[in-house]
Formats: C-alpha cells, sequence, structure tokens
C-alpha cells in the first residue's frame, strides 16, 4: 500500500455529485419546490463511489406537484404524498454536502439556490461547500458546443450514454460519465492536437464565457433547471465566492496536492483540467 497516496487521500476534500428534482413554477411569481435530492460521493484522485443518498420530498402544498407528470418516470403526487418533508432529512442532506466539493450540471445557478431556500424555510443554516463544480461552465468552455446544446440529456446522447431519466440519483451518476468521457476526448486531442482537435470541431463554432460580452447581470434561474441557451451568462450562488474560474483553480490545488496521481488524475492534468 502507498501510504504517501493513501495520506493525500485523505487531506483532500471529497467530491459529492448532487442534483435535485423540482416542481415547475406554471406562472410568475411561484418558487421552485423541492421534490427530490439525490447525491454520490467520490474520492477525488479515483473518483470512486464511497456513499449514495436518494430520497423524495413532500413538499408543505402538495397542490403545487402534478397530479400526472408528462414523463414516464416523472414525479408525481402520489409519489410524494408519503415521503418525508424536507425537514425530516435535512440533518442527513446536510452532512453529505457540509465541507466537500460540490459537482454537478447547472448548479450554481439552480441547485444551490434551492438548497439555500430549503434550508432558510426550516430556520437553519444551509451546508457550505469548500469548492463548487459545475459541469456546465467547465464543459461549456473546455468541451465546446459540438454536442450541441450543454443539456445533460444532450451530453449523454453524443457519447451513447443512455436516456437521461430526470431523476436524482441516476443522474448525477450520469453527469459522472459525460464527464469522463469529454475528459477523455479532450486528452486524445492534447496529444494530436492539430490531427484530432481541427476535425473535432471548428474553433469558430466555440462560445465560451471569455469570448462573451460578460455584461449579462447575475441572475438565478427562476423558470428551469435547464442551461440557458446562451453561453454569456453568469451564475448567482448562495455563498460568497470570487468567479468559477477562481473557485475551481482553488480546488484543483486541493485535488492535486498527491505526489503520485492516479492514471484519471493524470488524464484530467494532460488534457487541459476539467478542475481549470
Amino acid at each position: 500500500m502507498d501510504v504517501s497516496n493513501s495520506c493525500n487521500e485523505q487531506q483532500a476534500p471529497e467530491i459529492v455529485f448532487f442534483d435535485l428534482e423540482t416542481t415547475v413554477p406554471k406562472r410568475g411569481g411561484e418558487r421552485f419546490w423541492v421534490l427530490e435530492f439525490g447525491a454520490i460521493v467520490v474520492t477525488p484522485h479515483k473518483l470512486t463511489e464511497i456513499e449514495s443518498y436518494t430520497t423524495l420530498i413532500r413538499p408543505k402544498d402538495l397542490s403545487v406537484v402534478s397530479v400526472k407528470s408528462s414523463r414516464s418516470d416523472g414525479i408525481t403526487r402520489k409519489a410524494v404524498e408519503n415521503a418525508p418533508s424536507f425537514e425530516d432529512v435535512a440533518d442527513r442532506i446536510f452532512s453529505i454536502l457540509n465541507g466537500r466539493v460540490w459537482a454537478g450540471h447547472n448548479i450554481q445557478r439552480f441547485d444551490c439556490v434551492r438548497i439555500k431556500e430549503a434550508f432558510n424555510d426550516i430556520n437553519r443554516s444551509a451546508p457550505v461547500p469548500v469548492g463548487i463544480i459545475d459541469s456546465l461552465g467547465v464543459l461549456t468552455e473546455k468541451f465546446g458546443r459540438r454536442a450541441g446544446n450543454m443539456k445533460m440529456a444532450t451530453l449523454a446522447s453524443y457519447f451513447g450514454l443512455g436516456q437521461q431519466k430526470h431523476r436524482s440519483l441516476d443522474d448525477v451518476r450520469m453527469n459522472l460519465e459525460v464527464l469522463k468521457h469529454c475528459a477523455t476526448v479532450l486528452f486524445l486531442e492534447s496529444s494530436l492536437p492539430n490531427t484530432l482537435h481541427s476535425k473535432w470541431y471548428g474553433s469558430s463554432s466555440v462560445m465560451t464565457r471569455s469570448r462573451s460580452d460578460g455584461k449579462s447581470p447575475c441572475k438565478e434561474e427562476t423558470s428551469r433547471k435547464s442551461p440557458p441557451t446562451s453561453y454569456g451568462y453568469q451564475r448567482t450562488v448562495p455563498y460568497a465566492r470570487g468567479s468559477l474560474g477562481k473557485v475551481t483553480e482553488r480546488v484543483k490545488g486541493l485535488l492535486c496536492k498527491a505526489q503520485g496521481q492516479p492514471p484519471l488524475q493524470h488524464l484530467l492534468k494532460h488534457s487541459h483540467s476539467l478542475l481549470r
């Protein structure tokens, strides 16, 4: 056993990929209500899943939940009528999120805001991350629009990973697989940039945040979980922080302290790291 690597694994913060399923407001002024929480905890250097948790959540007012769902496996009023309230599962959710690196797709604009709202509703302090990795922003900048829009369903389809189920635990595991596939492609392209990179997509097709006008006001996601169609956006998060680049740079520093990095960490490092 490599004692040095083991110690570094213990020192680096674990990463929790999480996702929320919520109600969809039918008119302006209505809020989102959390209906499901799902998360997996992975080790930072090997991405080994060490813990998972998911639960349906019953909102205070069941009438905000649709009787029928437009999706075959969607969440209905009947599905949550006997589920625990958020207050009942708040301790478990707090313990799995607090003090870890948070990761997910569009979480800065949507899920982080909903988590804080839910804890505010029960007059409790919300969990605090040590860093945030939003795969929407990272992949928009690093992977580009070669897969089409940046929705998780589109990215999963691009890599043949199946159909997104829009259930929290399934979606976070799909999120991690998408990141692995993107990292592999970027690694291969970095090996032969003049051969592979140009065949994947033209640089003119990529619109990153650095190329946008940067004038969009910070706004919370108020109408949907899916990412906005414009890539020149900024995100509202409920925690004091710097830019996404600064946050992920600090996270990268934490995750790369190990002297002997396993293969996947080496891959990420040499593929214009997803944590850069």
